[in-house]
């Protein structure tokens, strides 16, 4: 007979020891919290490190003091708010605008000639301020961004509803509606041998806008929907050509020249269809208020000889960019609550080292990766909840404080102001990750503080300080280093059919907030590991 053995296989843990096992990592996350609230000074550094969150962010907001004062006599008056579009956002709408009524269904077709322009070669408003020509001075040029066209609009109010196709200075014909949207259409400039077509049409309040390269054969561009639209709208020609700014940077600050310009454009075969029922073009030239950044309404206006017209424009219909970000401005102390929390994720780790205690937590927990692991949980914790609150409270109370001192407040939307706050929590929850991982790899305090301030903090102060780093330099340097995680903290857009400075100093960051913010959490990963490594390896 054979006999026949079985080999023994692994034993089975079974449930009890899955939850042994999962119990042992419970019983080592508790006492690494014990000895986080049990030593004060760790405990008072993260209440020092919020209250610094929300004292600077007081300080800054509670001195931003914005007023206009009309005359040597009368009192000062808080800063006015830009006109807001249909989506709530800030705009400019300022231009020159040739119209008649139009109903509800048909369209408006024209074709464009050519577009010129003029600008300030010295900056400033060379218009007319020694009684002389608005436009005297002024050198040609077409900025970029300068653009005519066909525009239906809700109404003439700042800010209201419209859709355009327009040719513009440097990008070729576009279709923008709303302020913030913009879809390409035929590329290069138009000129007398290179003409465009442009038609509008219209269905209820569904706005169609075509162009063309010949008049025969059109091209769809795009289709929108202005919920709301009057029956009877105003409809028509426009021109504008937005302010130019020359920014030169020099070491510690920067100066900045620009003014107004003007564009003038030419329209002929100019045909409408459906329901127009007036007879006659008028003109006249829409602002923003006293505050916008126009040419005067002497310097624009339109001129019609049989079925052509020329406009004559200042100003821009697009949404309003620059240093706004009063949300950057309540969470100012965000750097100072930082620079604690990283010397207390340090310290989570180096003290062990100073007073050899990190050999008792290793002989009590001899998987080192999970005393590591652990550590980073408990004090991400930590440093999240109390960003989350500092954050949740600064931001409605800067607002607040800036709002009492006259200054206008730049509106976000409900996820934006949700995607700050708890992005603050975790900016600052990852930096502290970072300090954790640094300082169990050099462990040494001193050493891995600085190490950590001078990865995430250099960054952005070569970045924002004009004339330190060439070009993009500085750019670059905010998308590849720790201090892109800044980013999270982002309330502004940015808009490519808007000329601006769009730079860090000004709260605009190279890589979108959420992007940003994994960049940080690359890094903090990447010196984790290295840290789990070095801590099998070394001896305690």
């Amino acid at each position: 007979m054979t006999a026949v053995t079985s080999r023994p296989g692994p034993p089975d843990l079974g449930p009890a020891a899955g939850a042994a096992g999962r119990d042992g990592f419970g019983r080592l996350l508790r006492a690494e919290w014990t000895k986080f609230r049990t030593v004060r000074g760790w405990v008072i550094g993260t209440v020092v490190g919020a209250l610094l969150i929300v004292g600077l962010g007081v300080l800054t907001t509670s001195n931003s003091l914005c007023g206009i004062q009309q005359g040597p006599t009368s009192s000062s008056q808080a800063c006015p708010a830009p006109p807001a579009g249909p989506g709530g956002e800030w705009v400019t709408d300022e231009s020159y605008f040739v119209r008649q009524p139009f109903g509800t269904m048909g369209g408006i077709t024209v074709r464009v000639t050519s577009l010129t322009g003029l600008y300030s070669a010295h900056g400033g408003l060379a218009a007319g301020a020694a009684g002389g020509s608005a436009t005297a001075g002024m050198t040609p040029g077409v900025q970029p961004w300068s653009k005519a066209g066909i525009i239906i609009r809700a109404s003439t109010r700042p800010g209201s509803a419209y859709a355009a196709m327009m040719v513009t200075g440097s990008h070729g014909v576009r279709m923008q509606w709303d302020f913030t949207h913009d879809v390409a259409g035929i590329a290069g400039r138009v000129s007398a041998a290179a003409p465009r077509w442009l038609r509008l049409t219209r269905a209820g309040d569904v706005i169609s806008g075509y162009d063309s390269a010949d008049g025969t054969h059109w091209s769809l561009v795009s289709t929108v929907t202005l919920p709301g639209l009057p029956k009877v709208s105003p409809a028509g020609l426009f021109a504008a050509s937005p302010g130019y700014t020359v920014t030169s940077s020099s070491l510690g600050g920067s100066s900045t020249t620009g003014g107004p310009t003007l564009a003038t454009v030419a329209f002929d075969h100019v045909s409408r269809q459906g329901a127009w029922p007036g007879g006659r073009w008028t003109g006249s030239a829409l602002s923003e208020g006293p505050a916008g950044n126009a040419l005067s309404a002497s310097a624009q206006g339109f001129r019609q000889a049989g079925n052509t017209l020329t406009v004559s424009g200042s100003g821009d219909i697009a949404p309003e960019v620059g240093d706004t970000d009063t949300i950057r401005q309540a969470l100012t102390g965000t750097f100072a609550g930082l620079i604690v929390m990283v010397v207390i994720g340090v310290m989570f780790i180096t003290a062990e080292y100073r007073r050899g205690l990190i050999r008792t937590t290793l002989v009590a927990s001899p998987r080192r990766g999970r005393v590591l692991a652990a550590k980073a949980i408990v004090l991400a914790a930590v440093t999240f909840v109390a960003g989350l609150a500092t954050a949740a409270i600064m931001v409605p109370l800067g607002e607040y404080l800036l709002h009492e001192n006259g200054n206008p407040i730049f509106g976000v939307s409900a996820l934006t102001w949700l995607r700050i706050v708890i992005g603050t929590g975790a900016l600052l929850a990852v930096a502290a990750v970072l300090a954790l991982a640094v300082g169990t790899v050099l462990r040494r305090s001193a050493a891995a503080v600085t190490v950590v301030i001078v990865g995430i903090v250099l960054p952005y102060l070569l970045a924002t300080i004009p004339g330190i780093l060439p070009g993009g330099a500085g750019e670059w340097l905010v998308r590849i280093s720790p201090a892109a995680g800044f980013a999270v903290q982002q309330s502004l857009t940015q808009y490519p059919q808007v000329v601006a400075d769009y730079s860090v100093a000004n709260g605009y960051f190279p890589l979108a907030p959420w992007a940003g913010f994994v960049v940080l959490c690359a890094w903090a990963a990447l010196a984790l590991v290295l840290a789990g490594m070095l801590l099998r390896r070394r001896d305690a």
